[in-house]
């Protein structure tokens, strides 16, 4: 393909920007002021409840901003590859200057070279001194253009709206200079910026796309999460069809809670998703290097896993190293039948609120191991539903993981036979349900259970009595030797001669 038609494919998009900072810093603020909404109050304990990205429009052209909540969830999505965000605003307190998270925040922005702006924030109090705050961001390796550097800065109180205009024109000017383009022919990806279960439409994801254009109706897989797009929505939560390059929408159809992160892809059918999914859990090494960098991969169990194989997330916490090692090393050899371990986290020390803000959205276990977890650590996990479970003995640790490792397991199905009727009438046919009569042969009939319709020694249907009755009297079961009138749900097809056998199905448990 010669330059002049891959130029054609590539079309301008919007600048992705995400705002980071020092907490109470107002990156909140900030955005609620650009948006124009009060996200402040749409929290819940702390934890921001919304889609997570939004677009705005300035000067006739968008911009798109993920709102993360915090720098540690925009690392992580970093490290996982996902360079979802093309420009980086980091919000300073005027009054307050670099505090340990700023430097954290910086570390992030130099590690992943991402263009960055400056904002400096809470210009209205007496007390800001900017000259000072500058002076300490150089001293981190950020020179703002004033003191001579590259690194645009900004004014800005986020409370009156003072600056925001000018921090917008700068986003605007340096994603020109980025020249920001997307193929939107390619099959659509991108990655997940928020992710819940809502009580009332299930599984629901905020996707940013990066290429392509993602489309009702497609497959996509996500990690080890994949569906079809049942729904998409933008960040109104208006019902759209398709959405294009820096587009965040909100997808409806995923099978499972996928990782805050993790990309997403679409992919030709079903059969490709699972495909795909299985040969990511088979090439996934079993024996990733301990340490906190090589957690945020994940260790995941991989050996002889089928089609139907479970991911079981956990995040591991214990006291000391050498007990971490241990415990990690003995629960990647459990033998789970088709479930499948991933380790998501694994670090020493106490359960903390970082731990549970990544579990909640991964549908993952807390473990702890000779450990604590504060009253706000518990608030926060029952608040969210994250799973906590603190063991101080280590073989109740893995009799503990294979309990909830079992929960994932199909139960097991028994059944029960009942008895056997033969049909000497048929009263009544319909659609899908038939009015019959006969007479008990062996055991009992018994109501709202299941049938399966046997003719000439084969089955021929199956379907389920929806009422049973004997001399006209509604019954909750009719004796061998008695004749019993049936009001059956299924294929219309029973003729006299028949035989009806009854049975009934439980399910049961599974346990490892």
């Amino acid at each position: 393909m010669d330059k002049n038609e891959t130029n054609k494919k590539l079309q301008p998009r919007p600048p992705i920007v995400v705002v980071l900072g020092h907490v109470d810093h107002g990156k909140t603020t900030l955005l609620d002021t650009i948006r124009k909404t009060n996200v402040v109050a749409k929290e819940s304990g702390g934890i921001t409840q919304h889609i997570g990205a939004y677009q705005v429009e300035h000067n006739g052209k968008f911009i798109t901003f993920i709102d993360t909540p915090g720098h540690e969830a925009f690392c992580q999505m970093r490290s996982r590859g996902a360079k979802a965000a093309d420009i980086a605003i980091l919000v300073v307190a005027g009054e307050e200057g670099v505090r340990p998270q700023t430097k954290e925040v910086i570390d992030c922005i130099k590690r992943e070279e991402i263009p960055v702006i400056v904002a400096v924030n809470k210009m209205d109090k007496p007390q800001v001194n900017y000259e000072k705050t500058v002076g300490e961001l150089e001293k981190e390796g950020l020179v703002v253009e004033s003191r001579g550097g590259k690194i645009p800065a900004v004014k800005i109180s986020a409370i009156n709206g003072e600056g925001i205009k000018d921090l917008l024109e700068m986003v605007a000017l340096v994603a020109e200079m980025e020249e920001l383009k997307a193929d939107i022919e390619k099959p659509a990806e991108g990655v997940v910026v928020e992710s819940y279960m809502d009580s009332q439409r299930g599984v629901t994801a905020t996707f940013l796309v990066l290429e392509g254009i993602l489309k009702v109706g497609q497959w996509i897989i996500c990690g080890h999460t994949y569906g079809k797009i049942k729904s998409l929505e933008n960040f109104k939560e208006e019902k759209i069809e398709e959405a294009g390059p820096s587009t965040p929408t909100i997808v409806l159809g995923l099978n499972q809670v996928p990782i805050v992160g993790e990309r997403f892809e679409v992919v030709e059918s079903e059969e490709a998703a699972k495909s795909k999914i299985v040969e990511k859990l088979v090439e996934s090494p079993k024996n990733i290097q301990a340490g906190p960098s090589a957690s945020q991969r994940g260790e995941l169990q991989s050996e002889g896993l089928g089609e139907e194989a479970k991911i079981f997330d956990i995040i591991l916490k214990a006291d000391v190293q050498g007990s971490l090692e241990a415990v990690k090393d003995s629960l990647m050899k459990l033998d789970l039948e088709n479930i499948c371990l991933n380790i998501l986290k694994s670090d020493v020390g106490d359960i903390s609120e970082t731990d549970v803000k990544l579990a909640y959205p991964a549908n993952a276990t807390i473990i702890g191991f000779r450990v604590k977890a504060s009253a706000a650590v518990l608030n926060l996990a029952k608040r969210t539903g994250a799973k906590i479970r603190n063991y101080e003995i280590i073989y109740e640790l893995f009799e503990g993981v294979r309990k909830d490792a079992s929960k994932l397991l199909k139960p097991e199905t028994e059944r029960e036979e009942l008895g056997k009727l033969k049909i000497i009438a048929i009263f009544r046919k319909e659609k899908s349900r038939m009015i019959v009569g006969g007479k008990v042969l062996e055991g009992k009939i018994v109501n709202k259970t299941n049938l399966d319709v046997i003719r000439n020694g084969e089955k021929i249907t199956s379907g389920k009595i929806i009422q049973l009755q004997h001399n006209k009297k509604d019954m909750a079961e009719v004796e061998k030797g008695r004749e019993a009138g049936i009001l059956f749900e299924g294929e219309p097809i029973i003729e006299e001669g028949d035989i009806l056998e009854n049975y009934r199905v439980e399910k049961k448990k599974r346990e490892l």
